[in-house]
């Protein structure tokens, strides 16, 4: 992978069948990373089909590293706030910038709203991340028994 400077974001849908499966791979092996570094395999997107995840209502963008899709971020949003869904890397991609950018066009594209986002309490790279762009914690949550989230909130 290159650097980021030769990173293109754009608006992507995981019904479009040239992206679909890409997305979902980066999605499972992002997933994995981060069951890996908290210790739970029970984190819904990384057992999710294609089809389940086309039937969530989400928006999404991705960050093509040449034609390769390398990362996506997908949000729901209202009048008054941005939910970041998800953040997913490509694991060979790590560490190069990716899901900043990624964050990035989210805030962009938020405004003036709120954004919120939640991620794995023990996932300390997302963490980082989120607190590096100005996310602060607004609470913890046990999503399903003995899985815990931190929620963050900007703006």
């Amino acid at each position: 992978m290159g650097d980021t400077r030769d990173m293109r974001i754009s608006e992507i849908s995981p019904h479009d069948d040239t992206v679909g499966g890409r997305l979902l791979e980066v999605q499972h092996a992002a997933y994995a990373v981060e069951a890996e570094i908290i210790g739970d395999t029970r984190i819904p997107p990384l057992s999710e089909t294609l089809d389940e995840l086309r039937a969530r209502p989400l928006t999404w963008a991705a960050a093509y590293d040449g034609d390769l899709l390398v990362g996506a971020v997908a949000w729901t949003e209202t009048a008054d706030e941005v939910d970041i869904d998800r953040l997913v890397v490509a694991p060979e991609a790590h560490r190069r910038g990716v899901g900043r950018a990624l964050v990035e066009e989210v805030t962009g594209r938020a405004g003036d709203r709120r954004i919120v986002v939640s991620t794995g309490r023990d996932n300390g790279p997302a963490r980082g991340l989120y607190e590096r762009l100005g996310f602060v914690k607004s609470g913890e949550v046990e999503v399903i028994p003995g899985l815990w989230v931190v929620e963050y909130a900007r703006g």
